[in-house]
């Protein structure tokens, strides 16, 4: 369960570096995502990034693991309610590292609902904490699941994925 942990911390802070880097086009989709104007959008943007840094550290800190992963379970449930509201339209919503509009669809809805589950489970095993059950091959197995993700997000952004076609 470490490499669980370590993969949700370092997707955390991979989202929270995203907004850093992307501020303009991140956030247009956050005040596009809660119905704000553009400069509550920043704000809006600034407040979850630094909610996710903060998660991402608390999951690494075992006195922290149970702060982190309500936060986290905060940030991706707030999230998720968010992109089921906009359910069936199309726009950036900033879900992944490429400037696209794309279908609010199933796999959109769900990833940061599935994502907050993970955190969840983070609380019932007891080598949860990078202290306790820390073996060599958690980093390799934290990357493995970080690439999937990112890599699960570029093909639910092809056109043909999205219409259900298959080639």
């Amino acid at each position: 369960m470490a490499a669980i942990t370590l993969f949700l911390a370092l997707l955390l802070l991979v989202s929270a570096a995203h907004k850093l880097i992307e501020r303009p086009r991140l956030a247009l989709a956050a005040a596009r995502l809660a119905g704000v104007d553009a400069r509550q959008g920043l704000l809006l943007l600034a407040v979850s990034g630094a909610l996710e840094g903060v998660a991402a550290l608390a999951l690494l800190i075992p006195q922290a693991h149970a702060a982190g992963v309500a936060l986290a379970v905060l940030v991706w449930g707030v999230y998720g309610l968010a992109l089921f509201r906009h359910r069936g339209q199309t726009l950036d919503c900033g879900c992944d590292l490429a400037a696209r509009e794309k279908p609010v669809g199933a796999f959109v809805i769900a990833r940061p609902f599935v994502l907050a589950g993970l955190a969840g489970l983070t609380l019932l095993a007891p080598d949860a904490s990078l202290v306790g059950g820390w073996t060599p091959d958690a980093p390799f197995a934290a990357l493995a699941l970080l690439a999937l993700t990112f890599a699960g997000a570029e093909l639910a952004g092809l056109p043909h994925a999205r219409k259900g076609a298959v080639r």
